[in-house]
C-alpha cells in the first residue's frame, strides 16, 4: 500500500518525506487556507513547491464546479508539473469531466466518495484515484471501512484499474485496516503515520537493551 500524507505543509511534507516512507500528496482548498495559501497565482506556485518536495503524484484540486471551469483548471493544474494528478469532485459534471480528462491522458482522483454506486461511475469514467472518505462515514454512524472492502470486492470483480485512495484517515489504525482490505493508498495526516512507529513494548524492549548495555559496559570498565 501506498502512503500519501495529507496536507499543504512543506515542512510536514519533508518530514514524512525523510523517512523513507512517501508516495505522494494530497491536498485540498482547506489545507491550502490552513497553511495561509490563497489567490489562485501563490495556490499554483504551491503546488509547484510540493512537487520539488516529494516523489510521487501530487493530488492538486479543482474550485470549479461545472463542466467548463473544471477542464480549464484542471488542464491548468496538470500542466504545472508531471507529478500533478487533478482532483474533481464526485458530481455530475466533475464525472463528466474525469472522462474527458482521461481521454487526453491527464490522470484524476475522484474526491468527496461516499457510497460504492459513486466508485463505479468514477471508475467507470477513467479516475485514476477514487477518495472514499471513511472518517467522514465514521462520523455519521456508518462503516468507513466496510466501503473500502465494498470498492475492492467491485473493482476486483471486473478488472478495474482505478486505485482505491482510503482518505479521512483518523488514526494508525485506520490505516492498517485499510492495508488489510486492499487499498492502493492511504492518505494521512503526519501524526497518524509517525503514530505507526509506536508501540509501548517496543519502548521498553529499547530500554532493557541500553540498560543491559550500559550495565555490561560498567562492568568490562571495572
Amino acid at each position: 500500500m501506498k502512503f500519501f500524507i495529507d496536507t499543504a505543509s512543506l515542512e510536514q511534507i519533508r518530514e514524512a518525506h525523510s523517512l523513507g516512507v512517501l508516495d505522494g500528496v494530497t491536498t485540498n482548498p482547506s489545507l491550502m487556507a490552513k497553511e495561509g495559501i490563497s489567490g489562485t497565482d501563490r495556490i499554483y506556485k504551491h503546488y509547484v513547491d510540493i512537487c520539488g518536495s516529494v516523489d510521487g503524484d501530487v493530488s492538486a484540486e479543482v474550485i470549479a464546479t461545472d463542466l467548463k471551469g473544471i477542464i480549464s483548471e484542471g488542464e491548468h493544474l496538470a500542466s504545472l508539473h508531471p507529478n500533478i494528478v487533478v482532483k474533481v469532485p464526485m458530481i455530475r459534471d466533475g464525472v463528466k469531466a474525469i472522462k474527458h480528462f482521461t481521454d487526453k491522458g491527464i490522470r484524476t482522483n475522484c474526491t468527496l466518495v461516499f457510497s460504492a454506486g459513486q466508485a463505479l461511475l468514477a471508475a467507470k469514467a477513467g479516475a485514476t484515484y477514487v477518495s472514499p472518505f471513511i472518517g467522514r462515514l465514521d462520523d455519521v454512524s456508518t462503516d468507513g471501512l466496510a466501503l473500502i472492502e465494498q470498492i475492492r470486492l467491485i473493482y476486483d470483480n471486473y478488472g478495474l484499474e482505478t486505485q482505491v485512495l482510503a482518505a479521512s484517515i483518523r488514526h494508525p489504525m485506520h490505516i492498517v485496516q485499510c492495508a488489510e482490505l486492499g487499498a492502493d493508498v492511504a492518505t494521512c495526516p503526519l501524526n497518524a503515520i509517525l503514530a505507526l512507529f509506536e508501540h509501548p513494548l517496543t519502548a521498553i524492549g529499547l530500554e532493557k537493551f541500553l540498560a543491559d548495555h550500559r550495565k555490561a559496559s560498567a562492568a568490562a570498565a571495572k
